[in-house]
């Protein structure tokens, strides 16, 4: 069966998850503009060549280069997504009943797809290593890329690996824009200026967003294996729900939930204090993960574990969404 042009550009838009890629993209700019410009703006530091001058730091790294590397991070994810499609024919057959790669996407093309992102996505992480002055850097993309060809092809089978590595590799995408402002800001203003205060500030606030990002994304893998275990059991894997039951899956549910409520609170508790983030956290993450407890412990078919897994998507999203109300209250020299 022949499928036109604008059902495979379609399929292929489905294949790499472009909503996903929006929201990778968005979490990368949203971290550097919403969090890493005003708590670069709020650090003033004195100019070595002008000590009576107080100024503001700034961005080293420019927006081309920004843009490269937010390309390359999307690229490289598209293709994980690709090739974790290319592996999970027979799964998706089983859990879903349609499938893109194999359908009107070939495997052949599938797999070519899979190594022009990765090439593009590797390139351009070296080359935003190098401007940066650490071409090392560009190790982490290649890693990343292997790391997730072998997630696809080995590790998500197996007992609580591919869940972790998954949320590793989401926690990874706000620590990649830190690491690459943060690096070159550091370089010039430690030899530009005079009493710089470094750069720990930035790896703690975007390492807040990263440990949620960490932890919601555990939640989520958990209730997509608890929905996919009909057919993950079918194919062999050896996934939580699969080896301990739906019950054990249940509690750690729960609990890496209840820490994430205590987390959030804590955090709050110890260093912001502002009524803004208390009802923020309380009404847009912890209501809703309460409501997602609520759904998984009393789930008795597959559509109930769907729909927490849908609601932890949007608890996802508000959790990156908040960064534009740190923003502004960073801004607004309340807390820093």
């Amino acid at each position: 069966m022949k499928h036109s042009r604008g059902e495979r550009l379609n399929d292929l838009l489905n294949l790499v998850r472009l909503p996903n890629l929006l929201v990778v993209a968005m979490t990368m700019m949203l971290m550097r503009y919403a969090i890493i410009r005003p708590l670069l703006g709020a650090v003033q530091v004195t100019m070595a060549g002008d000590p009576g001058t107080l100024v503001a730091m700034d961005f080293r790294l420019s927006w081309f280069d920004f843009l490269i590397l937010v390309i390359s991070t999307c690229l490289i994810t598209a293709a994980g997504y690709v090739i974790n499609d290319y592996f999970d024919i027979r799964a998706d057959l089983i859990n879903r009943g349609t499938i893109i790669v194999g359908n009107t996407i070939t495997r052949r093309m599938a797999m070519m797809y899979h190594n022009v992102f990765n090439l593009l996505g590797v390139i351009g992480g070296i080359y935003v290593s190098a401007r940066i002055g650490y071409v090392w850097l560009g190790i982490f993309f290649i890693l990343i890329s292997g790391l997730l060809y072998f997630y696809s092809a080995t590790y998500k089978r197996q007992f609580l690996i591919g869940n972790i590595i998954v949320a590793l590799l989401v926690a990874m995408v706000p620590m990649l824009v830190v690491v690459y402002d943060a690096a070159p800001v550091y370089v010039y203003y430690s030899q530009a200026s005079t009493g710089f205060p470094g750069v720990a500030i930035l790896f703690w606030w975007v390492g807040g967003f990263a440990l949620f990002a960490f932890l919601t994304t555990l939640i989520r893998e958990i209730i997509k294996d608890m929905e996919d275990c009909e057919g993950d059991r079918e194919t062999g894997r050896k996934t939580l729900p699969v080896i301990s039951g739906l019950t054990v899956s249940k509690v750690i549910v729960v609990i890496l939930s209840v820490i994430t409520v205590a987390l959030l609170y804590y955090v709050w508790y110890r260093h912001l204090h502002d009524t803004v983030t208390l009802v923020y956290i309380s009404i847009l993450l912890a209501v809703p993960l309460v409501a997602v407890i609520v759904r998984v412990l009393t789930s008795s078919e597959k559509r109930h574990l769907t729909l927490a897994s849908r609601l932890m998507k949007l608890i996802m999203l508000a959790g990156i969404l908040y960064s534009l109300v740190a923003g502004a209250i960073i801004s607004s020299g309340k807390i820093l």
